[in-house]
């Protein structure tokens, strides 16, 4: 509830020339790119404390294309761990324009051994399926686009 309120004020709030320009990006979904091609992710999202907190742990399987975009107040050191997390995986390290900066393949499930986001300013990580980097080949330099992505300052606009 919170959030349809959320964003019925923030598109109340646009410009109406704006709300064309978000076309590309749904919250539900995160979009890759580079000199590989693209790739489209149905993702859940984790945005606040509590969410971040709880990640993946427990979930038994992901769809092949899906994962889960945490996504933070402002850009910071981040790390992650495995511990209750059933599922091996992958995660990609955005910055705030959504440039992908380090990328931790084969993470391994229920490892303590803490996982660094390798950066000062982090904004967004994307855990996605072990093996998904490597056979999209996934590695700093890939753009991600997002709508949470501020779009003035986006390598990746959801207007292209």
């Amino acid at each position: 509830m919170r959030r349809n309120l959320l964003g019925c004020l923030i598109l109340a709030a646009m410009p109406f020339a704006a709300a064309p320009a978000l076309a590309n990006c749904s919250e539900d979904r995160v979009e890759l790119r580079g000199d590989w091609g693209s790739a489209r992710f149905r993702v859940a999202i984790a945005d606040e404390v509590h969410e971040r907190a709880q990640g993946l742990m427990h979930v038994p399987e992901l769809p092949r294309l899906g994962g889960m975009l945490f996504i933070y107040d402002h850009p910071q050191r981040v790390s992650f761990w495995m511990e209750n997390t059933l599922i091996p995986l992958d995660m990609i390290f955005a910055d705030e324009t959504g440039q992908v900066v380090n990328v931790h393949t084969d993470a391994v499930p229920m490892d303590r051994t803490p996982i660094p986001g390798g950066s000062d300013d982090i904004l967004y990580v994307l855990e996605v399926n072990a093996g998904t980097a490597e056979t999209f080949g996934i590695a700093p330099g890939t753009q991600l686009r997002h709508v949470s992505v501020a779009q003035e300052i986006a390598v990746w606009p959801c207007s292209e």
